[in-house]
């Protein structure tokens, strides 16, 4: 058996000859990825609003109302990925008697497993400083709306990480924003934040059924998944047999988590390449286009509830405006996860590419818009602004939206613009405002139907 302090040197190589950013692998960990990925620059600076910040206000439009939802900030593995690489790590330490040849394999056993099943998913101390960032970033960014006494409606799924995200965004906002005197409470509304959870047709026809997943099945048994395998089997010197692809996996995500949450480049990450991580990725990112994408139509109807709310909150304020009132709500926050975004933003069809996602067009889609890691990593958000605007020329001018995914505007399908008349963008989204039912949608099929040809 080597010594133990050959093992420590490697690992210490391993260390040392990696480049930052966990080797080049950062832009593929998917919904792992750490929120710098889109905004590199906040890297340097945290309260930095990027470049062509200040250029993003309509003309003589002062904003009324604000509605964002949030993808909570970065968390820990769940239980099941911490046993899964429990057990992976299981077996290099029963392995390290012959790891004298097989020198990646040793520094891995020797890698202290620090993960514990009791973190089950909350919310790193990273996470709250994503949140606590973020909030003061979008308060310089909207200073009208953000200022002292203005009211603010903080809501959160039940999920812990949410809960303490919403927590850290309201602290993020300071002691001199009393939003009317009254400490904000955040509210539980898993109704919007969880809308899949009490979506029965999902539940039943996605969530709970294999079949759904064939997709992403498929992938981790074919020939791309299979040289990835291989590679990772021969630098651990395991028998390929005893590795799979979702045990692959954990230790790429590994090396994900180690970077974002403690920032440092894992010796996990030396197991793989940028051709590896774009695999990876790939089998990552089938699993949210089938799941929570556009792979079945109920995926993203199911969010019909949580589109159809915000408008109902944009009409009210349009109406309070008009009637010179007071807005009620002009700050809306609402903590969620990626799965509360993801179907949203296909509802709303944004990152839809022409060709479905499928186990057999991994080359077909290097250049593909659905990647989950730069729509929906960590502390993701999207924000709805609405504006009242003078000197217009038309009535249907005075009241004007934007919309900002991760803090950079979005252009509207419909005009492929940034800045659309409220008119135009409820025109356009018509027939999911008035005939998308979320009862309805999320009914069950009357007969015991359970294939995926339902969907």
């Amino acid at each position: 058996m080597a010594p133990r302090w050959e093992a420590a040197l490697v690992l210490l190589l391993l260390l040392l000859v990696l480049p930052p950013a966990s080797a080049g692998l950062s832009g593929y960990f998917g919904t792992k990825s750490r929120y710098e990925e889109v905004n590199p620059h906040l890297v340097s600076d945290p309260l930095s609003l990027g470049p062509g910040a200040g250029g993003s206000l309509p003309a003589s439009c002062t904003p009324l109302q604000l509605r964002a939802v949030l993808r909570h900030g970065t968390r820990y593995p769940t239980a099941g990925q911490v046993r899964r690489l429990g057990e992976l790590h299981s077996r290099l330490l029963r392995r390290a008697a012959g790891a004298a040849a097989c020198p990646a394999a040793a520094a891995l056993a020797d890698w202290p497993m620090w993960y514990e099943e009791s973190l089950d998913g909350r919310l790193a101390p990273q996470g709250r400083r994503d949140m606590e960032q973020l909030a003061r970033r979008m308060a310089a960014r909207f200073p009208a709306l953000f200022a002292a006494r203005r009211r603010l409606a903080l809501a959160s799924s039940s999920k812990h990480r949410c809960l303490q995200s919403g927590a850290a965004f309201r602290r993020g906002l300071g002691p001199s924003l009393d939003f009317g005197g009254d400490e904000v409470e955040v509210e539980v509304n898993d109704s919007l934040m969880r809308f899949f959870d009490h979506c029965a047709k999902f539940v039943a026809l996605v969530e709970d059924n294999d079949a759904a997943m064939c997709q992403v099945n498929a992938f981790k048994e074919g020939p791309e998944m299979k040289k990835v395998l291989e590679k990772v089997a021969s630098a651990l010197c395991l028998p390929v047999e005893e590795l799979n692809a979702d045990l692959v996996q954990v230790a790429f995500l590994t090396c994900s988590y180690e970077l974002a949450i403690k920032n440092v480049t894992s010796p996990w990450c030396s197991l793989f390449s940028e051709e590896d991580a774009k695999v990876l990725e790939y089998l990552n990112d089938l699993k949210q286009y089938w799941k929570r994408g556009y792979g079945y139509d109920i995926n993203s109807r199911s969010s019909c509830i949580l589109f159809q709310d915000i408008f109902q909150h944009l009409d009210k304020a349009v109406e309070e405006s008009k009637s010179s009132k007071p807005i009620s709500s002009p700050l809306i926050v609402q903590v969620g996860h990626a799965e509360t975004l993801q179907p949203l933003l296909a509802l709303m069809g944004y990152f839809k590419d022409d060709e479905p996602l499928l186990a057999s067009n991994y080359a077909r889609h290097a250049e593909r818009k659905f990647r989950s890691g730069r729509i929906v990593p960590y502390a993701a958000n999207l924000v709805f602004v609405l504006y009242h605007c003078d000197h217009v020329n038309a009535s249907q001018e005075e009241y004007q939206v934007q919309l900002l995914l991760n803090e950079k505007l979005l252009s509207f399908h419909h005009s492929n613009e940034t800045t659309s008349t409220y008119m135009d963008l409820k025109h356009y989204y018509k027939d999911l405002l008035e005939n998308c039912h979320f009862k309805e949608e999320c009914e069950l099929p009357k007969v015991n139907v359970t294939a995926v040809d339902e969907l």
